[in-house]
């Protein structure tokens, strides 16, 4: 009944657009008819998304986060897409580049997945063959898949993105820290090469495209950009949804500008670097916006972690820490998140979301049911992300690597077990105990028994995670 009444009233609209008559429109019309009233084009369609992550960038460094102008350069591209879509001011991610980028693509702790920045004999310094990423889940589910910039999560055949479920790919397999070896006094490129740009496409051979140099690393940005804008501008012409992934280079060190950026602010490399961050950005929203595909796009702006103790010394904002730290600094990031008609524009919320959430919030955003064969750690966030609900399905994680437990970050409170100073490389002290964020953001002044209860309670959380982990962590006991 409903297809004949879709069928009756798509004819009267043919008849009132084109002056044809119903009997004339049931002789000459009926297949388009059929066609527009079908079950599968009655349902809503599927959403793009677009992730753009950016690498070390501070809680304090974009404008609309308190940073902006006092760090040199304007950044309203960002801003106004916050203005757009809701604005995160908890959102977590992990202490270092290559976890916090597996818990985005697979939504497992690292813990879980045994994948570490700075690794010993424990863990990886690459994703697993046999994890399944976000975007094999959206390949299966009839997504064109693509990502330009850094991988970070595996340097060779098999483990490459277009090995885990991206269609094509071009950027760098590793980290930036690189670029300027061949600058370094009694450099040998036969025994230490450099790193290379590639590109390729799912089932084919890693193509070389050059050396990533000190010229290179200065331009990758806006080539990842431009491959961006080409990927969108293609897949909006044939209406196949698109899931896009823009991991950027900067603000990483070296922190060097594209050369039309070079003495852009007068206020140095950094503040020319987050004004070609914020143009970059620009380019691929106004890509979007202007091929109309804005309402049907999810757009999600953010950081990998914290910037460096080293330079550039970005902006943490109220909070403390550098990476790879377990405090504020490292582990709190910008969020933006933009979906027309669907999130409210303009809202601003302080709930705790984790970086591994962002997996299932998205299959659920599109359909697609997660795999049963293994544990995820991340939660649907999306009734959280558009309004319908007023509270996160979070209230806290776990913060460690190597098996160990560096932190426990629940509701507002955290409890570091292990000394920051311990920590690899990091410098800043604090001591072991529980810290109230809203009282002491810059984890300053441990609390005492009077806030014993919050270490029973973290302490049944990670016994939970224990649980399905299948191994116990060495916590000390404060209380």
């Amino acid at each position: 009944m409903a297809k004949y009444t879709c069928f009756v009233r798509i004819l009267e609209l043919l008849n009132q657009t084109f002056g044809v008559k119903r009997t004339t429109s049931f002789i000459i019309m009926p297949l388009i008819a059929l066609v527009l009233c079908s079950p599968a084009l009655a349902e809503e369609k599927r959403p793009n998304i677009v992730i753009i992550l950016t690498d070390n960038l501070g809680w304090g460094d974009v404008g609309i986060y308190g940073g902006g102008i006092l760090r040199g350069a304007p950044t309203p591209n960002i801003d106004n897409l916050a203005l757009e879509g809701l604005r995160l001011l908890n959102f977590n991610v992990e202490p270092w580049c290559v976890p916090s980028r597996a818990a985005l693509m697979t939504g497992r702790y690292p813990l879980r997945t045994i994948v570490s920045g700075k690794c010993t004999a424990y863990c990886k310094q690459y994703l697993q063959e046999s994890e399944i990423t976000i975007a094999e889940l959206l390949s299966d589910a009839g997504y064109e898949t693509a990502i330009y910039g850094k991988w970070h999560l595996g340097k060779q055949a098999g483990l490459f993105p277009t090995d885990q479920g991206f269609d094509e790919w071009r950027g760098i397999p590793d980290t930036s820290n690189n670029a300027e070896w061949d600058t370094k006094v009694q450099y040998d490129a036969s025994l230490a090469p450099m790193q290379r740009v590639v590109q390729a496409k799912k089932g084919g051979k890693i193509k070389d495209i050059k050396a990533y140099d000190i010229s290179a690393r200065r331009t990758i940005d806006a080539e990842s950009t431009h491959k961006a804008v080409n990927f969108i501008e293609k897949h909006a012409k044939t209406g196949q949804p698109f899931f896009l992934y823009v991991p950027f280079t900067q603000v990483h060190s070296p922190t060097l500008p594209h050369p039309d950026f070079e003495g852009r602010t007068g206020n140095g490399n950094v503040a020319d670097v987050l004004a070609e961050l914020d143009f970059r950005t620009g380019e691929i929203l106004d890509t979007i916006d202007n091929l109309g595909i804005a309402d049907n796009t999810i757009v999600i702006w953010t950081s990998d972690n914290g910037p460096s103790q080293y330079y550039p010394h970005g902006a943490t904002g109220y909070w403390r820490g550098h990476v790879p730290s377990a405090l504020e600094g490292a582990i709190r990031v910008p969020f933006i998140i933009r979906w027309p008609h669907k999130i409210m524009p303009g809202r601003v919320n302080n709930e705790i979301v984790h970086i591994v959430d962002l997996l299932p919030s998205l299959a659920s955003a599109v359909g697609v049911q997660l795999p049963k064969d293994r544990v995820f750690d991340g939660v649907d966030q999306m009734d959280f992300f558009i309004g319908t609900q007023a509270k996160s399905n979070r209230e806290g994680f776990p913060i460690g690597a190597y098996g160990k437990m560096y932190a426990y970050k629940w509701r507002n409170w955290k409890i570091h077990y292990a000394k920051q100073d311990a920590m690899i490389v990091v410098e800043q002290d604090v001591e072991l105990g529980i810290y109230n964020l809203l009282i002491d953001p810059k984890e300053e002044h441990p609390m005492g028994r009077e806030v014993g209860w919050v270490e029973r309670v973290i302490r049944n959380e990670i016994k939970q995670l224990e649980d399905t982990l299948g191994f116990n962590f060495k916590i000390p006991v404060f209380l």
